[in-house]
């Protein structure tokens, strides 16, 4: 599937700084973003449920289980094509079938984001993304990384096109997704 896009997918333990990332490049490239929570997040607000980790999970899981393990890669894929713009990022992948659609594109790049478990903790209860994050317990956060939905995070990110220590500073992040974002950009034509 050629394209004159350049897509990069996030993956990432939960709090790594995939969000930060993405904020990032929509801010500065003007990149526009699909996340592989979001299909998620609208069936559990049309259905009235809360918008929890674990419902996130157990809704990730049933879809996948009826509807087949690469159900939400075609979803980002069409996302991704019938989008016009000229840096996509596709944030949130977990699994290996979340790119078995996204591969067929040619300018798809994994990019990694990683950073220490009890910085990554820190974040997350600071953040509050979902209902149950701010009074998240240490041993919840860790129950939550040892989730089926977080089990192939670090398989991926080791076969990653690009890795980012996000251990350190925003500053620093922003940084390293430069250096990433120019190397894509001096490989195709990129306004």
């Amino acid at each position: 599937m050629p394209n004159n896009k350049i897509i990069l997918g996030l993956v990432g333990e939960m709090a790594a700084g995939k969000s930060t990332a993405t904020e990032y490049l929509k801010k500065k490239y003007g990149a526009v973003s699909f996340r592989f929570s979001d299909a998620l997040r609208d069936v559990l607000e049309r259905l009235h449920v809360e918008n929890s980790r674990p419902n996130l999970q157990a809704l990730s899981t049933f879809l996948r289980q009826q509807y087949g393990e690469d159900l939400l890669s075609k979803v980002m894929a069409l996302d991704v094509e019938q989008s016009s713009a000229p840096l996509i990022i596709t944030e949130g992948i977990r699994r290996p079938t979340d790119t078995v659609y996204l591969r067929k594109f040619s300018n798809f790049h994994i990019m990694a984001l990683n950073a220490a478990e009890r910085t990554r903790y820190e974040r997350l209860t600071k953040r509050s993304e979902n209902a149950d994050d701010k009074s998240k317990t240490w041993e919840q956060f860790q129950a939550d990384g040892r989730a089926e939905s977080e089990q192939k995070i670090k398989e991926i990110a080791v076969e990653a096109d690009f890795k980012i220590d996000n251990s350190g500073t925003v500053e620093q992040l922003h940084k390293q997704i430069d250096t990433i974002v120019k190397k894509l950009q001096s490989q195709l034509s990129f306004p």
